[in-house]
Parts: structure tokens; C-alpha cells; sequence
């Protein structure tokens, strides 16, 4: 990084030593709250909740790059300027969300590694989910040797689930204008399609995620000195271009999938495990399996992020860090009572998303209200207009939330 500043790198080689915190959020993006959440969308509702998913990775966007640049600014995490600056019940009230959002994403990125395990070797959840923590608990161990490794590791992960849509879109034939319609038309067919709408938003504009992103680009500047801020806030806007424009791609992709190989041939949608037993017939083995492959990359390189994330949420808010096998347990025994009792785990991950859409606000308003003050950004405060922006944003999941709550 030092000699990318000093111009001893050039190129892609200059650019390359800071990808990293985009490529980490990206993850939020392409979990399997997202699976879940985008193929009942398209199995249910074919094209029609499309422009969901476009509008949740529009303000997924919008949000993580202030999240970034409000870590650049301060160097610090949205926690730890959240402690500084707000009376300790809101701090505590915010911790407390954040610890369940955080708790609501592993139940989502466990169990849909798990299925896919359990799927792709033919074995039952239990035995699926003890191989998903060995993984899990490995990339954590790993993660101690240096950050770096960590990062390219979960970038070669999203790699893989972004060839198996290609590979998937490749076998398919969607309906592009009906597609093109879904994309500009706003429409809600009924109440089911609004909790899945909130859904959608929940899997993609993560509260985690913010966190996490904001914490690790003020975490670059420990290593740059501070009048170099200006040109890692124009990488982390290229990165944050490429990485989260990508993962948006992937998410209408998913969706376009499942409403060109489900919508039409079946009546009822088609959970994560039906989808895959469908895919064989419709597409062949080998798109199965990369769908399979996909997942089980998704559930684990996210789930190693949703656990460094709930560390950084616990550690901003009251400085206060557990070994972080003692938070994988503890976060991982919702997703085994899940099983153990039977629920559906597609219907799970999807309240799993709703839940943490209804936590979204906390980390949203955060951003809003900080990114605009100078005494705490200085030459880095956002425009009246962006502000603006963000809020109208912020008011209008939160708008959604009190409908969904009031219309179920």
C-alpha cells in the first residue's frame, strides 16, 4: 500500500494492495438470505419483484460507500463513533440490534452452507452443519496469520458463485422483455410479495455489512498515513463500483433464474432444496452442481464475515471482545434448533431477512447522521444533497417496515 502511494506501483498493481473491505460487504450480498429471498421472488412472482432487487442494491450501494467513507474520515469504525457521540441508552439500545441482526445473518449463511453441503455430498443437516463449522472455525484460525489471506480467500469464494450464474444463465433462456419490465414497473401483488420485498431489502442492505465495511476501511488508514486519505477514498470508490455492482448483477440473476426455470412449470414456489432437485431435470447435473457449489461458497465466506462483523459491532459499541469461537457457538444454536425442530430452512432464511430488514434503520440513521457534520468528518462531509438522499432512503425502509408490520 505504502509504495502504491509513493508511485513505486503502477497499474492494477497499485490498485490491487487496497481491495479488500468492498469485496468483504460484497459477501452480504450474495448470501443465502439472498437465495432464499430471490428465488421465491422469481418462483412465486416470476419478473415482478425484480425492481426490488434493483432498488435494494441501488441503496446497498449508496450506503456502503458512505459507510466507507465515513471509516476513512474518522478511522474509525460506525460503532465506535456511535459510542463516542450518542448517550450510552442509545448506544446500548444500537448494540443490541446490531448483536441481533448479526445473530439473524448467521441463522441465514449456517444453515444455507449446511443445505448445500448436505445437498452436494448426499448427507443429513446434522453432519452438514458440523463440516460447515470446521470450515467456518478454519477461516477464522486462518485469518489470525493476516488479514490479506482472509480477503482473497473470500474473494476466490464470490468468484465461484458468480461463474455458477453465469454458468446457470448460460443454460437458460429468459423472457428479456418481460425481464426488462420487471426492472422499471414497481408492483406489489399481494401482501406475501410486501414480506418478500422486505426480505429482499433485509439479505441485501445488511446491517452487518455497514458496520463491517465502515470498521475495515478506517482500519486501512492504521497502516497509511492520514494525507493519504485522499486517494484511498478514490480507490474504495472503484473497488466499491466493481465489487457491489457485481454482486448486484448476481442477485437479478439469481432472481431471472428462478423465474424462468420455476415460475411457469410449477404452481407452488419451489424452496432452496426443490429448486436444486429441479435444476436436474431442467438444466442438467452439471448446473446443479455448480448451483450447489455456489451455495456452499456463499453460506461459508459470508459466515466467516458475519462473525468478524459481530465482533467489530460488539468491540465499537462497549469495547468488549469474546474468543471468537465462543460467539461461532453461541450464534450457530438458533440454526440447530432450526433443524432440530423441523422448520422449513428456505421459510426460515426468508424471516431470517425480514428480521434483519426491521434492524436495518439503526445503522442507516447512524450513517445519515453523521456523514454530513464537518466537526466529525472534516473535509470529508457529503453534500446537503446526498444527505438528503440518504435520509429519503433511510425513511423509506423504514416506511416499509411500519407497513409491514401494521399489514400483517
Amino acid at each position: 500500500m505504502r509504495e502504491s502511494m509513493h508511485g513505486s506501483r503502477r497499474g492494477v498493481a497499485a490498485f490491487a494492495p487496497f481491495v479488500g473491505p468492498a469485496v468483504m460487504a460484497s459477501v452480504a450480498y450474495i448470501d443465502p438470505g439472498n437465495y432464499a429471498t430471490n428465488f421465491e421472488a422469481g418462483a412465486r412472482y416470476g419478473y415482478a419483484l425484480l425492481w426490488v432487487v434493483l432498488s435494494a442494491n441501488v441503496v446497498a450501494l449508496l450506503f456502503q460507500s458512505l459507510a466507507a467513507r465515513l471509516g476513512i474520515a474518522t478511522s474509525k469504525g460506525l460503532a465506535e463513533i456511535c459510542r463516542e457521540h450518542w448517550p450510552s441508552p442509545v448506544v446500548y439500545l444500537m448494540w443490541v440490534a446490531g448483536e441481533v441482526a448479526a445473530m439473524a445473518t448467521d441463522v441465514a449463511e449456517f444453515l444455507g452452507g449446511s443445505l448445500g453441503i448436505s445437498l452436494l455430498l448426499h448427507i443429513p443437516m446434522l453432519p452438514a452443519m458440523a463440516i460447515t463449522i470446521t470450515l467456518v472455525c478454519g477461516l477464522l484460525y486462518w485469518d489470525r496469520h493476516g488479514f490479506r489471506r482472509t480477503e482473497w480467500i473470500i474473494a476466490v469464494m464470490i468468484g465461484i458463485v458468480c461463474l455458477a450464474y453465469v454458468v446457470q444463465i448460460f443454460f437458460l433462456k429468459p423472457d428479456w422483455r418481460a425481464l426488462g419490465n420487471g426492472l422499471v414497473s414497481p408492483n406489489l401483488p399481494d401482501k406475501q410479495a410486501l414480506l418478500l420485498a422486505a426480505g429482499i431489502v433485509g439479505a441485501t442492505v445488511m446491517p452487518h455489512a455497514l458496520y463491517l465495511h465502515a470498521g475495515l476501511s478506517g482500519f486501512r488508514l492504521g497502516w497509511l498515513p492520514k494525507v493519504d486519505r485522499d486517494r484511498l477514498l478514490r480507490y474504495s470508490r472503484w473497488e466499491i463500483l466493481a465489487a457491489l455492482g457485481l454482486a448486484g448483477l448476481v442477485n437479478l440473476a439469481m432472481t431471472a433464474t428462478a423465474a424462468s426455470t420455476f415460475h411457469k412449470a410449477h404452481a407452488s414456489p419451489a424452496g432452496l432444496e426443490q429448486a436444486y432437485r429441479t435444476l436436474v431435470p431442467l438444466l442438467g447435473s452439471a448446473a446443479a452442481g455448480w448451483f450447489l457449489l455456489s451455495l456452499v461458497a456463499s453460506g461459508v465466506s459470508s459466515s466467516v464475515v458475519g462473525t468478524m462483523a459481530g465482533q467489530m459491532i460488539m468491540q465499537g459499541f462497549v469495547r468488549f471482545r469474546v474468543p471468537l469461537w465462543v460467539r461461532r457457538t453461541v450464534t450457530i444454536l438458533p440454526s440447530v434448533v432450526v433443524v432440530a425442530c423441523g422448520v422449513d430452512i428456505t421459510r426460515a432464511l426468508i424471516v431470517s431477512q425480514v428480521v434483519l430488514s426491521v434492524t436495518l434503520p439503526f445503522p442507516m440513521v447512524a450513517i445519515v447522521w453523521f456523514i454530513g457534520q464537518t466537526r466529525i468528518m472534516g473535509n470529508y462531509a457529503v453534500p446537503h444533497v446526498v444527505v438528503a438522499l440518504a435520509a429519503l432512503a433511510a425513511m423509506l425502509v423504514i416506511g416499509m417496515n411500519v407497513w409491514l408490520v401494521l399489514g400483517t
